[in-house]
Formats: C-alpha cells, sequence, structure tokens
C-alpha cells in the first residue's frame, strides 16, 4: 500500500488508508476484529483510528470498548511498533455532567484531557499515542486553555502530532494561531465523501468537511484531511441503506451518475471509485475505513491500487455543482 504524510513536512509517514475500529469487539466480534486488523496490516496498513468513547452511544457499551480491543491486539501481536495509533478526547460520557449524550460529554478542559489522556494511555497499552485529536466542540471552555494542555501533552511526548475532528474551520484556524510556536493541529477528521451534503445539512456533533474546511487544509501544507464515513454506511450501493437526508437535492443525482460512468470505464466497484477519489481529490484525503466483514475490507484494499486519470478525476469533480435546494 502507498504511503503518505500526515500532518505535512516533518510529519508521520503513513498508510494511505486508515481502518477505523468503532464497533471492533461489540457488533463486530473479537474474532473478526482481531482477523481485519491482520488483513489490514498484511495489506501494508500502519495506520488506525479510535476514540474514547466508541461507542457509548449503544445501550450496554460504555465507551472504553474499542480503545481496550485495539489494546489487546497491537499486545498479541507485538504490533506497537508498526502501528500509528490515533485516538481522541472530548466525547466520552461523564455522569458528573448530567446523563444525556452528547450534552454530558467530557470536554475539552484541562483536568478533563489529562484525565482522558491518561485512560486512553492504559487502555491502549501504551506509553504513547502517535494522534491525538479533540473529538468535538466544547464552548465552554476558552480555546486557549485546550491549546495550552494539548501542546503541553505534545512537548512532554506523552502524544506525538494533534488532530481536530467535528470542529468548524475558524476554529481549528483559531487554535492553530493560538498555538504560535508550540505544537498545533496537524490533522483534521471530519465527515468527507465524494457525495456532498446541501449546504445548510445538520449532523448534530458532527461536521463535514464544507468549503471553508476544504479551503484551510489546501492553503496549510502541515494540515491533513481524514475522512471518516467515505462510504456513508453503504449508501452508494445498498438498497436497504438509503442515503442520508442530508444528501438528497439534485446535485447528488449527478454525481452519481458520473460515479457509475467512471466504475464502469475501470471495472471498479463504486465504493472503490470514492475511494480513489478521495485519494487523489483538491484536497487529497485519508479514508478512515468502517468495515465489518472481510469482503468489505478487501474491496476497500483494492481501491488503494485503482487509478483515475485526469479526465475521469475532472469529471468526478465537475459532476453536480453543490444545491442549494431541495429536492
Amino acid at each position: 500500500m502507498e504511503t503518505t504524510r500526515l500532518g505535512g513536512p516533518g510529519g508521520i509517514e503513513v498508510s494511505a488508508l486508515c481502518l477505523g475500529v468503532m464497533y471492533f469487539s461489540t457488533i463486530v466480534d473479537e474474532a473478526t476484529s482481531f482477523a481485519l486488523l491482520d488483513r489490514f496490516t498484511e495489506a501494508g496498513g500502519t495506520f488506525v483510528d479510535t476514540s474514547d468513547n466508541y461507542p457509548c452511544w449503544i445501550d450496554g457499551y460504555d465507551g472504553s470498548e474499542s480503545e481496550l480491543l485495539l489494546g489487546r491486539w497491537l499486545a498479541a501481536r507485538g504490533a506497537r511498533d508498526r502501528t500509528v495509533v490515533a485516538t481522541k478526547v472530548g466525547a466520552l460520557p461523564d455522569p458528573r455532567r448530567g446523563t444525556e449524550w452528547p450534552a454530558n460529554a467530557e470536554g475539552l478542559g484541562e483536568r478533563a484531557v489529562r484525565a482522558a489522556v491518561e485512560g486512553s494511555l492504559r487502555r491502549l497499552g501504551t506509553d504513547r499515542i502517535d494522534l491525538y485529536q479533540t473529538h468535538i466542540e466544547d464552548r465552554t471552555v476558552p480555546p486557549a486553555e485546550t491549546v495550552g494542555v494539548l501542546a503541553d501533552l505534545a512537548e512532554e511526548g506523552t502524544v506525538g502530532l494533534l488532530g481536530v475532528s467535528n470542529h468548524r474551520a475558524d476554529r481549528i484556524a483559531e487554535a492553530r494561531a493560538l498555538a504560535g510556536d508550540r505544537p498545533r493541529y496537524r490533522a483534521v477528521q471530519q465527515r468527507h465523501s465524494y457525495l456532498r451534503p446541501r449546504p445548510d445539512a445538520d449532523f448534530g456533533v458532527q461536521r463535514w468537511a464544507d468549503g471553508p474546511i476544504l479551503d484551510l487544509v489546501r492553503a496549510e501544507d502541515d494540515l491533513t484531511l481524514l475522512a471518516y464515513s467515505p462510504l456513508l454506511s453503504g449508501s452508494y450501493t445498498r438498497p436497504d441503506r438509503p442515503l442520508p437526508e442530508q444528501y438528497r437535492h439534485p446535485g447528488t443525482r449527478q454525481r452519481l451518475s458520473e460515479l457509475r460512468r467512471v466504475a464502469a470505464e475501470t471495472g471498479a466497484t463504486p465504493h472503490q471509485v470514492v475511494l480513489a477519489w478521495l485519494l487523489r481529490s483538491d484536497p487529497p484525503a485519508i479514508p478512515i475505513l468502517g468495515v465489518s466483514t472481510m469482503a468489505q475490507l478487501e474491496e476497500a484494499l483494492a481501491a488503494a491500487d485503482l487509478v483515475l486519470d485526469a479526465d475521469q478525476l475532472a469529471r468526478l469533480d465537475a459532476a453536480g455543482a453543490p444545491a442549494v435546494q431541495r429536492e
């Protein structure tokens, strides 16, 4: 598998695809989770992504499960030195802050971040997190407080690179400016796929890679875009998975039509074309794969070798200018 540089010049070399382990050991059983991680690394994958709250929103789980599974796999396979581990802070439910999630999320204050990183290190069985990301916005904490504690952790060596997820572009730019010469955000993880939501789309605490985010990443050579939900939970191909309402506008029909045309030309699946487009789009993105079966993983891995020519990329880019009205 090809590699890329996370965080731009001086960053970390990682595989072009990242494996997300959100549901590993829960919806995806432990044996299958281990097999998927084994196959991903066998294919050259080095980059895995989790969070300290996965999957806390499902009854019966507290959010520790994904990190614990990854920690067990890293130990069992002796894989820590060859795996770039990313996790997140800020969205774990804190019972002291109420009973409704995400209103009761742990947040991004200094004490919360310090406590959270210790918990993640323990669950992952490591003394360093390669990419530490703020998970959702916390408007109750001054940005300088979050920036300061994250920079401290990076300078102490507890974490490597810093990243941010589900934040607005202006908030990310503000945080990077506040950091000055200290460690700052060098990765931004947003909902991102070939199909574009309506400009007014609302995903709750999730944020998508809108125009300002894409412009920010294009302008900053030390900022890498990570794309979560790149295949929209199978909505591109599965009749039982209708497109989310936020993607229903006239431009979607045009983009789907061009996507299917390019898939037919290349002999690839629509999912593979989406992933190949993300890898070579402007700005390029690292897709985070959310798979639950070996067949899904094999399909995704093949996308890393799919070459789209300049004409196909141009046609995919031009199809379906963003719409402002609903159907």
